[in-house]
Formats: C-alpha cells, sequence, structure tokens
C-alpha cells in the first residue's frame, strides 16, 4: 500500500508541472499564512460563542505554544497569521462594543505574540455575521454597537502597520446584502469607525455572504455590494474582499478528501471580476486534509493564485493554534522537543519554502 501511495502521489505532483511552471511566469503571492485558531473555541455559525469555551493558544494560558507555531511558520516563509476570537470572548458574553479588560488582555497576548514575529497579524470576528443567533443591522446588534466594537478594537492598534483588520468572519443567510454592506459602509459602521479610530492605512477585509464563498462572491450579489464600501475619503485603498474556499466536494471544509482545485468555478471568475473593478482579495481560509487528493488540488490552486497575483494577495490555511494534531484540516505542527514538524499538507503544499509562489521566499 505504500509503494502504491508513492506511486500515485508522485503521478500528481507531475500532473500539477505545467500549473506550476505557468504560474511562474507572474508576480508572487503577497502574504501566506495561518490560522492561530483556540480564541474563536466555542463559537457556532450562529454566533452563538461563550467566552468560557475558548481555548487560547497561549501556553501561559492553556499549555499550547502558539508563539512557538507562528515562529516556525515564520521561519518557513509564513507572513501573516490570522488570530480568530469570538466577539463575546472579547466582552466577556456581553452584547456590547465595549473591550473587557482581562479578556482583551490575554487576546493580545497572541497579538503580540504574532508582531513579535514580523509577520502581519489579521484581527478576526469569528461570529459568522450574528451575535446570538441574530444578523448585525438586521436584527441583531445595532450598527452603532458593531461600530463601537470596531472602534475600540481599531485604537489600540491604530500605529501597527501590521495588523489587519477582519471586519467578520463568514457571514451568511445574509437577508439583504445591500443592507449587509452597509454594516462596512455607512458612517458608524466599522470601516468608518476603524478609519476614524487613527488607523488609516491598515487593509481591512470586507466579507461577503455564503460563509465569504470565493465561489459565489460574485453571484451573491457580494461583490457589487461590498464594490460600494468605501473609506471615509471616498477611496477603495486597502480595502481588500475576503474570500474562503475549500476543496471538498461539498465545500465546507470539513471533509479530508478534496475533489477540485477550483480554477475554472471560483478563481477565474473572481480574478475576473477583481481585476475589471480594481480591486484585490485575500483568502483568508483554505485548506484540506493531510492526503493525496489534497496535495494536488491545492498545489494547483495555490499556482493558479500565483498567476493572478496582481489582484489575489494570498492564501491563510486552516488551521493550526489549538486544534488537535487529529483534526480533519489540522496544520498544526507537533514538537519533538528539538524541532516543529508539520502536516502533510503543510510541508507538500502549504509552506512557502515547499511552493515557492511567496515574495518571502523568493
Amino acid at each position: 500500500m505504500a509503494i502504491k501511495f508513492l506511486h500515485s502521489f508522485v503521478a500528481a505532483v507531475l500532473s500539477t508541472t505545467t500549473v506550476l511552471v505557468n504560474a511562474q511566469t507572474s508576480a508572487l503571492l503577497r502574504f501566506a499564512g495561518v490560522n492561530i485558531a483556540g480564541f474563536d473555541f466555542g463559537c457556532g455559525t450562529d454566533g452563538t460563542c461563550s467566552a468560557s469555551g475558548a481555548v487560547p493558544p497561549i501556553f501561559q494560558l492553556s499549555g499550547i505554544d502558539g508563539a512557538g507555531q507562528m515562529q516556525h511558520f515564520f521561519d518557513d516563509g509564513y507572513n501573516v497569521f490570522r488570530l480568530p476570537v469570538g466577539w463575546q470572548y472579547l466582552t466577556n458574553d456581553q452584547m456590547t462594543g465595549v473591550l473587557d479588560e482581562t479578556q482583551f488582555a490575554k487576546y493580545n497576548m497572541l497579538v503580540s505574540d504574532c508582531l513579535s514575529t514580523g509577520a502581519h497579524c489579521l484581527i478576526d470576528i469569528h461570529n459568522y455575521g450574528r451575535y446570538n443567533g441574530q444578523v448585525i443591522g438586521q436584527g441583531g446588534p445595532s450598527n452603532k454597537v458593531f461600530a463601537e466594537l470596531w472602534s475600540n478594537i481599531a485604537s489600540y492598534w491604530k500605529n501597527e502597520t501590521k495588523v489587519i483588520f477582519g471586519v467578520m468572519n463568514e457571514p451568511h443567510d445574509i437577508p439583504n446584502i445591500s443592507a449587509w454592506a452597509e454594516s462596512g459602509m455607512i458612517s458608524l459602521s466599522a470601516v468608518t469607525a476603524i478609519r476614524e479610530a487613527g488607523a488609516s492605512t491598515q487593509m481591512i477585509l470586507l466579507p461577503g455572504t455564503d460563509y465569504a464563498s470565493a465561489k459565489t462572491f460574485v453571484s451573491s450579489g457580494s461583490a457589487d455590494a461590498l464594490g460600494e464600501v468605501k473609506n471615509p475619503d471616498g477611496t477603495f485603498t486597502n480595502l481588500i474582499m475576503d474570500v474562503h474556499k475549500y476543496l471538498d466536494y461539498d465545500g465546507s471544509g470539513t471533509n479530508a478528501e478534496c475533489v477540485t482545485n477550483g480554477i475554472d468555478d471560483t478563481w477565474t471568475p473572481l480574478a475576473t471580476w477583481l481585476r475589471a473593478n480594481g480591486r484585490q482579495a485575500l483568502n483568508s481560509e483554505t485548506g484540506g486534509g493531510n492526503v493525496e487528493s489534497c496535495i494536488n488540488y491545492l498545489s494547483q490552486a495555490i499556482s493558479y493564485q500565483a498567476s493572478q497575483s496582481d489582484v489575489i494577495l494570498g492564501y491563510i490555511g486552516w488551521a493550526a493554534g489549538s486544534f488537535a494534531t487529529n483534526y480533519v484540516l489540522s496544520q498544526v505542527p507537533s514538537y519533538s522537543g528539538t524541532s516543529w514538524n508539520d502536516t502533510l499538507l503543510v510541508s507538500m503544499t502549504m509552506s512557502p519554502k515547499t511552493n515557492k509562489f511567496v515574495v518571502t521566499v523568493a
């Protein structure tokens, strides 16, 4: 069986050679990263989160060495880490925009660990466009409360040029996508709040509906709605589209096997829209199982993204941090006592040191 797998694997890698070589003719991706999960544990897709459910990837708090993981990844050419956190964690289970001092200090430990590596650090509110089951600005927390949350977050890191603000993780089933876009546009909204807090130049990521699907970003109306979101000065500068793409059969990121590279039905139409509208996107969640099919298809997807690097900034794998090493999409490296050892998918596909498609390894 081992010999058969090796023969299949070599064939799969050789089958991607043309795609990989073609991608080398274009500029390299600006970003490659990993999600360092744990502060988001306890959150469901209905936006119901429990602060007590979090497992911080902080050695002093949980015994999980998130700092060590990030330094290891950074040394291998990664240059951005997405740091998911539940809204409820930051406010200690209160529906408010006011940060709980103790809870925020714990989360800031992770952000500080990230910044100390020299990487960019993406603050991600992991609530699926909701708070306890209700959509922001459409029956749930008001735009004013959401803006207050982001104003307080941005105020703290306004002078950190390597902090990226991810407005919201994976909104879905949004009744009115135009109204959702307004949650990122009107005067009391997240984008305006972030900019007016003094974070005038950092990147802000804007997600659409359908779990921030890259595949349906245009067809769902997310592209047109979010395309109207502007900075207070009327520009689009550093307002980046936030998209996710998994390669399993239903695109959910819950299955080990990958069945597509997503090039024809996702990345090509998305890149076309981005280029036509002068915009850019970051693939802030992607991944698959540590299996041959995902090594093959993700290699093709990353190489194609590199060929479109004028509009696709990069990818961030899901996930490391506090996940168990046997989690179906684990990218958690194991520590042997002297060195970190990567998962199969990371070592063969995701790592910039391996794929050579990121500016850090040029």
